[in-house]
């Protein structure tokens, strides 16, 4: 008897600290943990003079967390210099402010650590004082911001990559044109997209006052994407099972051929439906159907450019495919009057349209934009604007 009501205690105090365990697992799963994030902020070219540059940008920490405090105990900026020229005898110096009270009065460049309380925020200004000749060849500023949070996820390091464009092409200047079936087509240059830009700000700084009424604008779908902010450095990638297993199965050529350009995949599908797409594609391939896992997958799949798959700085980074393209083309012709569609042109004269206002006609996007007018290399082309011959 006595050995029975112990089975059934300990029977009972196993359930007990499953119950609790399952209940501890549960909290811990819903807690966002360090949910700090750093926005891309304001960035302006303060001072532009032949000797003398000086880039500000006003950055966010915003606590996202909803109970609790997040610290901030590091945050440090470095930034690299792009040019078309040498970079020698030019200096410059990177200099933090935080706004917080406890630090303004600091002149040492040392952060002051910080706790941001439950949704709120506090600022800080980078400042970036170049000195030096020929300071007309830079071309962007690549900045990245190191920081740290510090609460119930442990401490954790964080960084924040900021693009900033330094050189600006005249939007007066009247691009090249080139000639084919059924229209006429004007690559557009621009300046280096970043997500500091809008896309609609974009066609009309540099496409409409070359338009005409009846003109399409196309916007690679690439250029998009990195307005949205879709590229993820490698090292805030971490490649799990998934990844590092079914990568080596794709040509070296593919942007899923890595373990991290997998994840990034991973990341956005989920691994059960890659692992479904992998399994599903192999079959099929087997049957005489390959690229299989791309339908599969889903679009982005097909939209994924690994490193060196654009242009620098960029081709540092993993580049996903654009969000919400429908809506964007529509915001265009709403804004503009243009006809607009979001593209993904190559060199082996494919053309595939994501989205596209409705008054557009696909075919005649795709005769138009079989030659790739936009280019694949530094043209720094995103926009191509497209003029149907009346006839």
């Amino acid at each position: 008897m006595i050995i029975e009501i112990l089975t059934i205690g300990v029977i009972i105090l196993a359930i007990l600290m499953a119950l609790t365990w399952l209940a501890i697992e549960l909290q811990y799963r819903n807690r966002p943990g360090n949910a700090l994030e750093l926005t891309c902020g304001d960035w302006n070219l303060a001072v532009a003079e032949p000797e003398k540059y000086l880039l500000v940008g006003e950055m966010e920490l915003c606590n996202r967390t909803k109970s609790l405090e997040i610290m901030v105990p590091e945050v440090q900026a470095e930034a690299k210099l792009l040019s078309s020229g040498s970079l020698e005898g030019v200096n410059y110096r990177t200099q933090i402010v935080p706004f917080h009270r406890d630090a303004l009065a600091r002149q040492d460049n040392y952060w002051f650590a910080y706790i941001v309380k439950i949704g709120k925020k506090t600022k800080f200004k980078v400042s970036i004082d170049i000195q030096g000749n020929n300071l007309e060849q830079l071309n962007s500023a690549w900045i990245k911001v190191n920081y740290v949070t510090y609460g119930p996820g442990g401490r954790i390091p964080k960084v924040q990559n900021i693009i900033v464009p330094l050189k600006f092409p005249d939007p007066s200047s009247t691009p090249n044109q080139r000639e084919v079936t059924n229209a006429k087509v004007f690559p557009i240059r621009t300046h280096l997209l970043t997500q500091l830009d809008d896309p609609i700000e974009i066609i009309k700084r540099y496409v409409v006052p070359h338009a005409q009424k009846g003109d399409i604008v196309t916007i690679g779908e690439t250029p998009l994407a990195l307005i949205q902010g879709r590229f993820r450095h490698p090292t805030d990638i971490k490649p799990g099972w998934v990844a590092k297993r079914i990568c080596y199965f794709f040509m070296p050529t593919s942007s899923l051929a890595t373990a991290c350009g997998m994840q990034t995949l991973v990341d956005i599908v989920g691994p059960i439906r890659v692992l479904i797409a992998f399994f599903g594609g192999s079959i099929a391939k087997i049957l005489g159907q390959p690229g299989m896992f791309y339908q599969f997958a889903g679009q982005q799949a097909r939209l994924i450019d690994d490193v060196t798959g654009t242009l620098p700085p960029y081709d540092q980074f993993i580049v996903l495919g654009p969000e919400n393209t429908q809506q964007v083309v529509e915001q265009i012709q709403q804004a503009t009057g243009l006809g607009a569609a979001i593209v993904d042109v190559n060199d082996l004269k494919a053309v595939k349209i994501l989205a596209a206002t409705s008054n557009v006609s696909h075919y005649l996007l795709e005769e138009a934009l079989r030659s790739n007018p936009a280019g694949n290399a530094d043209e720094q082309t995103p926009l191509v604007l497209i003029r149907p011959s009346s006839s």
